[in-house]
C-alpha cells in the first residue's frame, strides 16, 4: 500500500494530519448521522429511499458519488446469488474520495479498447449494507424504531447495530478528512449496498461491476473487535409429512408435529458433534460457532385435522474451508438417517429445499496488511492489544473475500446480540471509537498525498 509522505509516527502515519483529523470527530455529528439513516424504513426490497440518503450523505462529506442499477435477472444465475426478496434491480451506491484515480475505480470498456491503463484499485473499499430486518412484534419495542432516540448512552433504532451506525462512523471519519484538509495519496470508495440480510445480492452487484481494490473493510458489529474471518451460513426449509384424518379419530392419522421431533433431535445432536470437533482458535470464543438455528415452523392447515405436512425453516452454520456441497450433504444424510429409523418416516422421507439466502463463510490472512493495519487502528485507539477473532454469521465478506478474494476484515462497533432484536442499540462511545478506528485506517491503507 502506498505510505504518506511527510514525518511518520507509530504505523507510517504522519501524526500531526492524524491529529487533525481526530480532532474534527464529534459524537454528535456521528449520532446525527445515525439517526438520519435510522429514519428510513430500508426493508429488504425497499431500499431505494435508504439509498437516496446515503447517496446524499456521502456527497455531503465531499465525496464524489456513483449510482447504479444492475437488473437483478442479470445475477439470478450467478452461482454465489442468493436473495429471499425480488427486487427488480439492484441499486448501489458509491462515493470516491482521493488520489488520481478518484471516481474511475471500475473499469471503463471504451478506454480499455484504446489499450489505456486500468485505473489504479481503491487503496480501500469500505462496504455497507442498507438494508434492515423487519421489526418483529412491534408491541416489544419500547421507543418508535424509526426515530432512533438515544437512551442511556445509545441510540436505539432499527438498523443503528446493524449496520447504519457502522455507515455512519466511516462517513463521519470521511468528513473529518476533508475538514482537516487531508488529500488522500490512494482513492477511498465507500458503498452502500441492498440485500445483504437475505445473501449479499447487492455487493455481487457491485462486485461484478468490476469495482477493485487492495483491502476492503466491512463495518458490521464486532464489538471493534478485528474479525478476519467469518462464518457461512446456508438456509433451509425442511418438509416433513404426516397423514391427514379428523381429529376425533387422530389415531388413524400421523401427525407431522409429532413425527417431526424425531428429525429434530437429530439435528440438534448433529450440531453438538460438528461444534465439539471445532479446532479453529480464532473462534474458541463461542460454544457453537456454527449454529443451526431452527428458527421457524409451521404445520397442519385445520386445527382439528391430524397435521399432514410440517415445514421448518431455519439458518445452517458452516466453517471457513468447509466444502459447503458436503456440508449440505452431511446435513441431508442427518435426515435420512432419521427417517429411515421411523416406522413412519422411512417410507414418507422428509425432504430438505435448500433455499434464500446462502451466505458463504470466508478467511483473510490475519497477516494480511488490511488485518495488521486494523489491529494497529484499534489498539492506537483503545490503548490496548487489539482482540483478533471469527465470528459466527455471515455477512458480505464472503462475497469480498470469498468470492472476489480480495483482502477483507469485518470491524464495526456494536454487538451481534444487538442485532435483529427489538430495542435495538449501539452505545455513542462505540460509534465515536469506531469512526476514529475508521480515520486511521483510512490514512494507513489509502496514505497522504
Amino acid at each position: 500500500m502506498t505510505p504518506s509522505h511527510g514525518s511518520r509516527g507509530p504505523g507510517g502515519l504522519d501524526p500531526t494530519a492524524l491529529d487533525r483529523v481526530l480532532d474534527h470527530l464529534d459524537a454528535r455529528r456521528i449520532v446525527d448521522l445515525t439517526r438520519r439513516l435510522v429514519a428510513v424504513q430500508s426493508l429488504p426490497g425497499e431500499e431505494g429511499p435508504g439509498q437516496d440518503v446515503a447517496a446524499d450523505l456521502l456527497a455531503g462529506a465531499g465525496m464524489e458519488v456513483e449510482r447504479f442499477a444492475t437488473p437483478e435477472a442479470e445475477l439470478v444465475d450467478h452461482p454465489y446469488y442468493s436473495a429471499e426478496v425480488e427486487r427488480g434491480t439492484l441499486d448501489g451506491v458509491i462515493g470516491w474520495l482521493g488520489g488520481d484515480g478518484a471516481g474511475t475505480g471500475l473499469p471503463r470498456p471504451a478506454a480499455d479498447a484504446l489499450g489505456a491503463v486500468d485505473p489504479a484499485p481503491a487503496g480501500l473499499l469500505i462496504d455497507g449494507h442498507i438494508d434492515v430486518v423487519p421489526l418483529g412484534d412491534p408491541a416489544r419495542w419500547s421507543v418508535d424504531p424509526w426515530d432512533a432516540s438515544v437512551i442511556d448512552g445509545r441510540v436505539t433504532g432499527r438498523g443503528s447495530c446493524d449496520m447504519k451506525g457502522g455507515i455512519a462512523a466511516a462517513i463521519a471519519a470521511v468528513e473529518a478528512i476533508g475538514a482537516a484538509g487531508i488529500t488522500l495519496a490512494r482513492p477511498l470508495a465507500v458503498s452502500t449496498v441492498v440485500g445483504e440480510e437475505d445473501g449479499g445480492s447487492g455487493t455481487l452487484a457491485l462486485l461484478e461491476r468490476g469495482i477493485r481494490a487492495d483491502a476492503v473493510l466491512i463495518p458490521e458489529p464486532t464489538e471493534l473487535t478485528v474479525v478476519p474471518t467469518v462464518a457461512g451460513a446456508l438456509s433451509w426449509r425442511l418438509h416433513v409429512p404426516g397423514r391427514a384424518a379428523h381429529g376425533c379419530l387422530r389415531e388413524e392419522g400421523v401427525s407431522a408435529i409429532e413425527v417431526f421431533r424425531v428429525v429434530q433431535d437429530a439435528v440438534l445432536a448433529f450440531e453438538t458433534r460438528r461444534n465439539a470437533a471445532v479446532d479453529d482458535p480464532l473462534f474458541s470464543w463461542l460454544e457453537r460457532p456454527f449454529a443451526i438455528c431452527g428458527g421457524r415452523l409451521f404445520a397442519g392447515d385445520w386445527a382439528s385435522s391430524e397435521a399432514d405436512h410440517l415445514v421448518w425453516e431455519g439458518r445452517y452454520g458452516v466453517a471457513p474451508g468447509e466444502d459447503e456441497a458436503v456440508a449440505r450433504a452431511a446435513f441431508e444424510q442427518v435426515v435420512a438417517e432419521a427417517a429411515a429409523a421411523h416406522p413412519f418416516l422411512a417410507s414418507n422421507p422428509p425432504r430438505v429445499e435448500w433455499w434464500g439466502g446462502q451466505f458463504h463463510a470466508a478467511a483473510t490472512d490475519p497477516g494480511t496488511p488490511i488485518v495488521t493495519s486494523a489491529r494497529d487502528a484499534v489498539g492506537a485507539e483503545l490503548r490496548a492489544d487489539a482482540i483478533v477473532r471469527g465470528m459466527p454469521y455471515g455477512c458480505d465478506a464472503g462475497l469480498t473475500a470469498g468470492y472476489a478474494g480480495l483482502p477483507t476484515v469485518v470491524l464495526g462497533p456494536g454487538d451481534i446480540r444487538d442485532a435483529h432484536t427489538a430495542d435495538e442499540s449501539v452505545a455513542v462511545s462505540e460509534l465515536l471509537a469506531a469512526a476514529r478506528i475508521d480515520a486511521r485506517l483510512i490514512l494507513a491503507t489509502c496514505g497522504i498525498a
